[in-house]
């Protein structure tokens, strides 16, 4: 019998992603080399790792879960104890497969409560994750033994003699091991959305009843999304206990799962490389937002609002449109209207700001005085000018960025409408 061997084209297009993605890994604490970024960016590797765990469930599933960090923040604490054992020679591990623990951990707690929270689907489903998140929260503090009480379970991650050097004890040692996890994760979790299981997750998301009637079990795809979700999620946990080396409470609280939530959605839930966005962005807004205002978190609500009103896509969804409009060369005519809407945002921004400045400092720092620093300017919190002027600009901003975003909407029509005549055109061509 002859046999023929058919041999697929290489796809450049995607191994020049991947190699970029390796080399950004690579090459970023190299040009942000103080200890502080260093941090930075070992935390945005995490976060990456968790957001993608969760939009497997919710961008790939459609479950909306409201307790992602149950399997975490449980993956960090099994990893933080498997590390304290380490430490007293009980467990003959090496510190860099840790993670590793954790990912375990997180796949057996999700095997566990997987198969009860699976059972239903959409508003039920996110019920019981909800249910169960407060559930395992109440028994982290009720369980001090496993949970370390109000304190958390500590631990050193520099244990034994250096291998080649590599003791894990500066951040840069711990950053390029978290690197080679997240590029690891990332790679297999798009893997998993080429398999015939991704594919029938995103069938199960889009038409769950016809998913039944050609003879698979919804359930049962569900929960072996759910297991696996679970499994990177841990890993992201572990990751967390070696960079910090200390687990607490808040871990597995609901304001965990609701950022993970939150930031997946804002990244993109619809689109691969949206949690991507979405953990670097979570960094940002924790770390470095939270340094410059008291109020970042209403900030980061007004910006989550804003997104779900204009961009329910998330910023992954604006990438992709732009890029459609760019390969039919139509890009260039929209940048003066992309430049209007970013002043007037702007304008709506400093204006609103203003307010919420002065809101937070009467209620929170009166008894300094009524002066408030604000972008360089002076404003007084009990004076009726700065409430009028900051309360003029919102308007007045508010009014011109509507004014621009109808334009910009007719514009953007025009341009569809022209882009799928030439798809027409093509076609028939």
């Amino acid at each position: 019998m002859t046999k023929y061997y058919e041999f697929k084209p290489l796809n450049l297009g995607r191994w020049i992603v991947w190699s970029l993605f390796a080399l950004i890994l690579a090459v970023m604490p190299l040009l942000f080399t103080s200890s502080l970024s260093v941090t930075i960016l070992s935390q945005m590797g995490i976060a990456i790792i968790a957001c993608l765990s969760y939009n497997m469930l919710l961008g790939q599933g459609g479950m909306l879960s409201f307790g992602h960090a149950v399997y975490t923040g449980l993956g960090s604490f099994v990893a933080i104890h498997a590390l304290n054992s380490i430490s007293n020679g009980s467990l003959p591990l090496p510190v860099s497969l840790i993670p590793l623990v954790g990912g375990i951990a997180g796949l057996g707690f999700a095997v566990l409560f997987g198969w009860v929270t699976t059972r239903k689907s959409g508003t039920t489903f996110a019920m019981i994750t909800l249910g169960l998140g407060e559930l395992v929260f109440a028994m982290s503090l009720m369980i001090p033994e496993f949970f370390g009480g109000e304190g958390g379970v500590s631990s050193n991650r520099v244990i034994g003699k250096p291998f080649f050097g590599i003791t894990f004890g500066p951040p840069l040692q711990v950053y390029y091991l978290i690197a080679v996890y997240t590029f690891l994760a990332v790679a297999a979790m798009y893997a998993f959305t080429r398999t015939p299981l991704g594919r029938m997750l995103n069938a199960v998301r889009d038409n769950p009843e016809r998913v039944e009637f050609v003879g698979y079990n919804t359930q049962r795809v569900r929960y072996h999304a759910f297991v696996i979700s679970g499994f990177f999620a841990g890993i992201a946990g572990g990751l967390g206990s070696l960079l910090f080396e200390i687990v607490t409470a808040e871990v597995v609280g609901a304001a965990r799962s609701g950022a993970y939530l939150l930031f997946t959605f804002l990244g993109g839930a619809t689109f691969f490389f949206g949690p991507i966005l979405g953990g670097i962005l979570m960094v940002i807004a924790f770390v470095l937002l939270s340094e410059f205002t008291k109020a970042w978190l209403l900030y980061l609500g007004l910006i989550f609002m804003f997104m779900v009103m204009y961009a329910p896509g998330g910023i992954a969804s604006l990438i992709m449109m732009n890029l459609r409009v760019a390969a039919f060369g139509k890009l260039r005519t929209l940048w003066v209207s992309y430049l209007a809407l970013g002043v007037t945002f702007l304008i709506v921004l400093l204006g609103a700001g203003a307010m919420i400045e002065m809101i937070y400092h009467l209620q929170l720092d009166s008894g300094s005085g009524d002066a408030v620093r604000f972008l360089g300017v002076t404003l007084h919190a009990r004076g009726l000018n700065s409430w009028f002027g900051s309360l003029f600009v919102l308007l007045t901003g508010f009014g011109l960025f509507e004014v621009t975003r109808r334009q910009f909407k007719r514009q953007w029509g025009e341009i569809q409408t022209e882009i799928e005549k030439e798809i027409k055109r093509r076609e028939t061509a």
